[in-house]
C-alpha cells in the first residue's frame, strides 16, 4: 500500500514563500589549530540586510540550503555554517575520525566559531539568531555567553539537554526489551515508533541496554583494526542516525531514510552526538534555566511541535516557565501540530511568519 501522498501532507512543499537559491558568497574559515578546524559557511539575500545567523541541530548535523527559504531575501542577509566535524567543514568525524575531529570540540568552541565567523563576515552590531533543536540550545547558549550580539532568538523544537530528556529518547524501555519489546515501562519516544525502535536496539546485546547511549559510545570509542569492526562502527551510527532521522517526522517516510541513511552523515552525527551527550553537552547541568534572566533580555520566539517526540513540548513549556518567572515571557509561543521536523508544514510556515514580523532592526 502506498502512503506516500498520506507522508507528504506532512511535509512543506508548494508552500514556501521564499524561492530556493544558490548562495552569493561562502568560505572556509579557519577557526582553530592542531587540529586545525576550517568553518564551512554561505550567505544567501541581501548583504546589506538585518543578519541572521541560522544553526543547525545535533550536534553533528549539517546546513541546508532549504534553511534560506524561512527569510524574505530582500530583507535578510542570511548565514548558514557548518559547525566544527560535520558537513562541508574540516575536518570531519567521518574523513578523518573523531580522534581528529572530536579534538577541541565543544559548545565553548562553537560559541567562539560563532563569534570568529561573525567578525569575519564584518557584522558589528546585533543579529538573529536562529536555531532548532540542538540549535536552540547553542542559540541559547551564545545568547547567554553575549546577550548584547542578539536582537532576536528564533527557536524551533526546544532542546534544553537534561539526563530525563536523552533518556526520553534513547533508553525508553531499552533494558527489558528482549523479555517484553511492547511494555510501557518508562515514557519515551519508542511508544509511537516501535519497529524503529528495535532497529535501533538491535546494534546493542541485551546485555549492555541497561545504559543504551554509554553502550553506543564504546562501540564509537573503538579503534577499528578488521573490517568486521568496522563494519560494526557503521552498522551502530547508521541505526543511531536512522532512529532520530524516522522519529524526526509525525508521519515518517520509511521508504527514503534521506541524509540519515548515508554512510558519511551518519558517521559524523551519531558519534558527534554521542561525544556532546556523554558530557552533559560541555555545560553545567541545568545552564540554560539558570541563565533565563539573562535570555529574559532578549525578545525569544518559540515554534514546537506538539507531536514532537525528539524534544517532547515539556521541554519549551520549561523553558516558557522561567522565563516568564524571570521577568518577561517569550515575545511569540506558538504550538504546532506537527513533528520535531523544521520541513513539517505548519512549523515552517510559523517559523516564516515570525521572521517576516518582526520588527525592522537597523543595520
Amino acid at each position: 500500500m502506498d502512503f506516500s501522498a498520506l507522508q507528504s501532507t506532512s511535509k512543506i512543499t508548494d508552500e514556501w514563500r521564499y524561492p530556493d537559491v544558490a548562495p552569493r558568497a561562502s568560505g572556509l574559515l579557519q577557526v582553530d589549530r592542531d587540529p586545525d578546524h576550517r568553518l564551512y559557511w554561505e550567505e544567501y539575500g541581501n548583504p546589506g540586510g538585518e543578519p541572521v545567523f541560522v544553526l543547525h541541530g545535533g550536534p553533528g548535523g549539517a546546513s541546508s540550503p532549504v534553511m534560506a527559504r524561512y527569510f524574505n531575501p530582500a530583507r535578510y542577509r542570511i548565514v548558514l555554517f557548518d559547525q566544527r566535524g560535520c558537513g562541508k567543514s574540516i575536518p570531519t568525524v567521518a574523513v578523518n575520525g573523531p580522534a581528529t575531529a572530536l579534538a577541541k570540540n565543544t559548545t565553548a568552541h562553537l560559541i567562539a566559531d560563532i563569534e570568529r565567523l561573525r567578525e569575519e563576515l564584518g557584522i558589528e552590531g546585533k543579529m538573529h539568531l536562529f536555531g532548532g533543536s540542538w540549535g536552540s540550545t547553542l542559540a541559547m547558549a551564545y545568547a547567554i555567553a553575549h546577550p548584547n550580539r542578539c536582537a532576536n532568538l528564533i527557536l524551533r523544537g526546544i532542546f534544553l539537554g537534561a539526563p530525563e530528556d536523552l533518556r526520553f529518547m534513547y533508553q525508553g524501555n531499552a533494558a527489558s526489551f528482549e523479555e517484553k519489546p511492547y511494555a510501557l515501562i518508562e515514557p519515551g519516544s519508542y511508544i509511537s515508533y516501535p519497529e524503529a525502535w528495535a532497529r535501533f536496539l538491535a546494534p546493542i546485546a541485551p546485555a549492555d541496554r541497561g545504559d543504551v547511549m554509554k553502550a553506543y559510545k564504546a562501540i564509537f570509542d573503538m579503534n577499528p583494526t578488521t573490517d568486521a569492526e568496522r563494519q560494526r562502527q557503521l552498522e551502530a551510527a547508521l541505526a543511531w542516525s536512522v532512529w532520530e532521522g524516522t522519529i524526526s517526522n509525525m508521519i515518517p517516510d520509511e521508504s527514503d531514510e534521506g541524509k540519515f541513511g548515508e554512510a558519511a552523515f551518519a558517521l559524523s552525527f551519531a558519534q558527534i552526538e554521542a561525544h556532546y551527550f556523554a558530557n552533559n553537552l560541555f555545560m553545567t547541568p541545568d545552564h540554560i534555566i539558570d541563565n533565563a534572566a539573562t535570555l529574559a533580555q532578549i525578545p525569544i520566539h518559540i515554534v514546537h511541535g506538539r507531536f514532537d517526540l525528539i524534544c517532547p513540548l515539556t521541554q519549551a513549556s520549561r523553558l516558557v516557565a522561567a522565563l516568564s518567572e524571570s521577568g518577561s515571557a517569550p515575545a511569540t509561543f506558538v504550538i504546532t501540530n506537527a513533528g520535531h521536523s523544521a520541513m513539517e508544514r505548519e512549523t515552517a510556515l510559523a517559523l516564516t511568519a515570525i521572521m517576516d514580523g518582526l520588527p525592522a532592526m537597523d543595520t
